[in-house]
C-alpha cells in the first residue's frame, strides 16, 4: 500500500484545471507521490493513467514520439528535465493536446532552477514543493513522540524515517549525498573541485544555526569568496540545504548579519542537542511556508533577527513582508528568552512562540506563548 502525502489532495484538484510540476529534495518522495495520485485519480468513463521515466530507455522513446493511448488521461513524466528541450516540447504537447490528457511533471530540483528562468510555460501550470516528513504530516503506526525522536535521530526523508534504523540511515545519507553532490550540483553548475565542495558543505554542516562568515571559511579552504558564494547558491537551488538572512526593514539598529544555513535532512546536521532541535524547528517551518506560498500564492518567507546589542530571535516569518510571526527554538531553556519580548513589543505580530523540546508544561507570559514540541505538530493549512 501506498502511503499517502500531504500534498496529494491538492496536487489531485490542480491536475483537474492545469499541468502540475512537483519539485523538491532528491529522494522526498516524489516518484512515490505521483504513483499514489495515478492510481487515485477521479478517473472519467474508460480513463487510466500513464507512468513515463526519463530514465528508461523504453520510457524515453515512448515521451519523444509520443506514444500513448488516448485513455491514458493522466501521464506522469518523471526526470523530464533531463530532455534538453523539455520545456518547448511541454509546451507544445500540452497546448495541442490538453483537452484529452494532463499532466503531472516530477524530478529532482533542476526542475525548479529551469521553472525560474524564462518561463514558457507560464500559466499553464501549478507549482508544488515537497518535503519530507514533519510532525505536521502525521503517519499512521508512529506516535507524535516517536516521530520526534526519529526525525531528530535520523530526519524526516521517507526511507530513514519510516525505517528508523540510525546505522542504515547513515549509509542511506552518504548514497544521497554523493548522488547530489557528484551529479546534480556537478551537472548544473560545472564544478569541477568536487573534494573542495564537500569540504565546505562539512564546514557548513558544523555552523547550523550560527551565522555564516564565508571569508573564514574561504581563508580555511584556499577558495575565493566568490566561489563559495555560488557554491552556496547551487546547494540551495539543488534542495540540500536553505538560507535564512536577517530582517533588517522596521528593526532598530538591526545589523547586516551574514546568513544562517540549515539542512532539510536534519541528519545533516553535526552540533549538539539544540542545533538539532533548531534546525528540526527551521524545517517544520519552510515546509508550512512553501505549502501557503504554493496553495495561495501569498508570498512567504523566513529570516531571523539581530540587532547592535545582541538581541536576536531566531525566526520571523514574514507574509507579503510583514512579520507574523516570531519563533525562537529552545532545547529545554523553559525562562522567557528576553529578546523575543522585546521584538515582540515592537513588532506586534499575530504570535510570538518560544519552542521548547523538552517542555514540561506550557504557559504563557502576556502575549507571548512557550510551547513544547506540539506547537510543530499544527496542521500545515493552519496559517
Amino acid at each position: 500500500m501506498v502511503l499517502e502525502r500531504y500534498l496529494q489532495s491538492a496536487v489531485t484538484t490542480d491536475l483537474g484545471r492545469k499541468m502540475v510540476f512537483l519539485g523538491g529534495p532528491r529522494q522526498c518522495g516524489k516518484t512515490t507521490l505521483a504513483q499514489s495520485v495515478l492510481e487515485k485519480f477521479p478517473y472519467r468513463g474508460g480513463g487510466r493513467g500513464l507512468y513515463l521515466n526519463w530514465d528508461d530507455d523504453e520510457h524515453r522513446r515512448r515521451i519523444q514520439h509520443r506514444e500513448w493511448a488516448a485513455e491514458d488521461e493522466l501521464v506522469v513524466f518523471d526526470e523530464l528535465h533531463k530532455f534538453r528541450r523539455w520545456k518547448a516540447w511541454l509546451k507544445g504537447l500540452h497546448d495541442t493536446t490538453k483537452h484529452a490528457h494532463t499532466y503531472l511533471v516530477t524530478g529532482s530540483a533542476r526542475l525548479d532552477v529551469y521553472r525560474r528562468g524564462g518561463d514558457s510555460l507560464m500559466g499553464r501550470y501549478h507549482y508544488w514543493r515537497l518535503h519530507p516528513f514533519t510532525l505536521s504530516e502525521p503517519v499512521p503506526g508512529i506516535s507524535p513522540k516517536e516521530g520526534f525522536r526519529r526525525l531528530m535521530e535520523v530526519g524526516g526523508f521517507p526511507e530513514p524515517f519510516l525505517d528508523g534504523d540510525a546505522r542504515e540511515a547513515q549509509r542511506w545519507r552518504k548514497e544521497r549525498f554523493e548522488r547530489v553532490i557528484r551529479d546534480d550540483i556537478r551537472d548544473l553548475e560545472r564544478i569541477q573541485e568536487i573534494r573542495t565542495l564537500e569540504l565546505f558543505v562539512d564546514a557548513l554542516r558544523e555552523k547550523v544555526g550560527g551565522a555564516i562568515v564565508l571569508s573564514n571559511i574561504a581563508l580555511d579552504l584556499q577558495v575565493a569568496q566568490k566561489t563559495l558564494n555560488r557554491w552556496l547558491d547551487a546547494l540551495e537551488r539543488m534542495y540540500l540545504l536553505f538560507v535564512v538572512r536577517p530582517l533588517t526593514a522596521r528593526i532598530p539598529r538591526a545589523v547586516q548579519k551574514p546568513p544562517k544555513v540549515y539542512f532539510f535532512d536534519n541528519g545533516d546536521v553535526r552540533g549538539d542537542e539544540g542545533a538539532r532541535f533548531e534546525n528540526l524547528v527551521a524545517t517544520h517551518l519552510l515546509k508550512r511556508l512553501h505549502y501557503l506560498e504554493d496553495s495561495t500564492g501569498i508570498r512567504h518567507g523566513l529570516s531571523y533577527i539581530r540587532d547592535k546589542e545582541g538581541r536576536e530571535v531566531d525566526f520571523a516569518v514574514l507574509r507579503d513582508g510583514r512579520v507574523t510571526d516570531l519563533i525562537e527554538a529552545k532545547w529545554a531553556d523553559s525562562a522567557l528568552h528576553r529578546p523575543l519580548q522585546y521584538y515582540a513589543e515592537r513588532l506586534r505580530p499575530r504570535r510570538a512562540i518560544q519552542l521548547v523540546a523538552n517542555l514540561k508544561a506550557p504557559y504563557d507570559k502576556g502575549d507571548l506563548r512557550i510551547r513544547g514540541i506540539d506547537e510543530l505538530a499544527r496542521p500545515l493549512a493552519e496559517d
